[in-house]
């Protein structure tokens, strides 16, 4: 069943963005994912507080999503994003 990591952004600068950018698809490739999504969120109903930017990530299970989430490699891609960004992830299953 394919899993879906969900990250909520608000950026505060842009000096992470370009490694960052160039680092994350092939660490999120190395674990069966692929980006399904990128882009500002648009409110059709409710009062949510909406982040800057979401990003969806489909993997072909929980068990990948987790292995890319913990790999060591991510450890440094992590930091680098937290010096610009405020940043939340959830994991949610697929049906």
């Amino acid at each position: 069943m394919p899993s879906y990591a969900i990250g909520s952004l608000v950026v505060h600068n842009t000096d992470w963005q370009k490694e960052y950018s160039e680092k994350m698809p092939a660490l999120i490739a190395r674990h069966g994912g692929i980006l399904r999504a990128r882009a500002p969120v648009q409110l059709l109903e409710g009062r949510a507080h909406l982040p800057g930017t979401t990003v969806v990530i489909e993997f072909p299970s929980a068990a990948q999503a987790r292995a890319w989430y913990d790999d060591p490699a991510h450890a440094p891609l992590k930091q680098l994003r937290d010096s610009g960004a405020s940043f939340d992830l959830v994991l949610l299953d697929g049906v």
